[in-house]
């Protein structure tokens, strides 16, 4: 029996398979509502036949997207929205959904990546940004305002306001974004974070708002919907946050309640070195895996069923992510049914696509 195919629990979420459609970012939404692009989007994958999908990073408040167009869960009209897209997914199909909460720090107030991705300025609809010290993303970048002690629990009251929203909305996994060079990697790393401070210097000091956000996510979440963490297990970059510190970091959120860790890497840096090729960021979740009980997810060029289910029998991941790979192909989760001999759920107006020589692929 396939591996990848084995129902599994994150928390007490059960899952179906362990296929995980990874937060993707579409930078299509109007001042933080989502739009008609999501409700096609998420509904297209939505009948996938995957285990689960993470709705992409929804930014907790106006300051924290990375784009104007980011997708919000910072108010009442912004809840509404995507409530209603959620809505309409929910009308045909059971996966089970998610939401990533996150905020972009330094390395918000830019365009859309189709039109560049570079930093706008004030006059350009971009605004200040914030991170926890006054040090720019790159040498295009206005510098960021270090953030006050007042402004990180400003922060804290936003993590755990929009996950209040994300319960209303019937949502069942919340996933912290600690990962990609935004705001809370920034204060992991010590590239980023140059305070003096609680929140600075030591890793003990530097993890402190990560397992504060997550203390308090987790508070106010339902004990029966898990709350996971997105971390980067390495900077890439020679003096920064590397594998080490992320087992450190897992191990500290394991000991108080985490239910997961989705493993990536990168992004807080221009001067990172990434030896990218198939499966470049398995090694981490093997890793971390090795150094933690809780389900450990994998990402990151991991395009092939044959490989998504190797990585699993050799024990070095607990699920498998995918992000473009899904993209690229919305029924990636059929194909590698049909591949590895398993079943999977289809909507039953898709039924009749199945191909003769894998008669018996939708579950019915």
């Amino acid at each position: 029996m396939s591996l990848l195919f084995t129902p599994m629990k994150i928390g007490k979420l059960s899952l179906d398979n362990r296929i995980i459609i990874a937060p993707m970012c579409q930078y299509s939404a109007e001042q933080g509502k989502a739009t008609a692009w999501h409700r096609i989007h998420l509904g297209h994958l939505a009948l996938s036949g995957a285990g689960l999908m993470i709705l992409e990073a929804a930014a907790i408040e106006t300051e924290g997207r990375i784009t104007p167009q980011d997708l919000g869960l910072w108010d009442d009209v912004t809840e509404q929205a995507l409530a209603e897209v959620i809505n309409d997914v929910r009308k045909y199909s059971s996966m089970p959904l998610g939401i990533q909460l996150g905020h972009a720090g330094r390395k918000a107030s830019t365009d859309v990546p189709w039109r560049g991705g570079g930093f706008l300025a004030a006059s350009q609809g971009g605004w200040q940004t914030s991170a926890p010290s006054a040090l720019p993303f790159n040498d295009s970048h206005e510098a960021p305002q270090a953030m006050s002690l007042a402004r990180i629990e400003e922060v804290k009251q936003a993590f755990i306001d929009s996950a209040i929203r994300a319960d209303r909305l019937g949502l069942e996994l919340i996933e912290v974004h600690a990962a990609h060079g935004y705001l809370l990697h920034q204060f992991l790393s010590p590239l980023s974070n140059q305070r003096d401070d609680q929140y600075g210097g030591s890793l003990e000091n530097r993890m402190r708002i990560v397992l504060e956000i997550f203390r308090d996510v987790r508070r106010v979440f339902p004990a029966n919907k898990p709350v996971g963490v997105r971390i980067s297990a390495t900077d890439w970059v020679e003096g920064g946050w590397d594998l080490q510190q992320s087992i450190a970091l897992s191990q500290a959120l394991e000991a108080i309640g985490c239910d997961y860790i989705h493993v990536s890497s990168g992004g807080l840096s221009p001067q990172q070195q990434i030896s990218v090729g198939p499966g470049y960021q398995v090694p981490f979740s093997e890793s971390i895996k090795q150094a933690v009980s809780i389900p450990v997810i994998a990402v990151g060029l991991i395009t092939e069923p044959e490989q998504a289910e190797a990585i699993l029998t050799e024990g070095k991941s607990d699920a498998i992510a995918l992000a473009r790979g899904m993209l690229y192909d919305p029924r990636w989760p059929w194909h590698a049914a049909a591949k590895l001999g398993a079943k999977v759920k289809a909507p039953e107006q898709y039924w009749r696509s199945e191909p003769h020589e894998v008669k018996g692929l939708f579950k019915q």
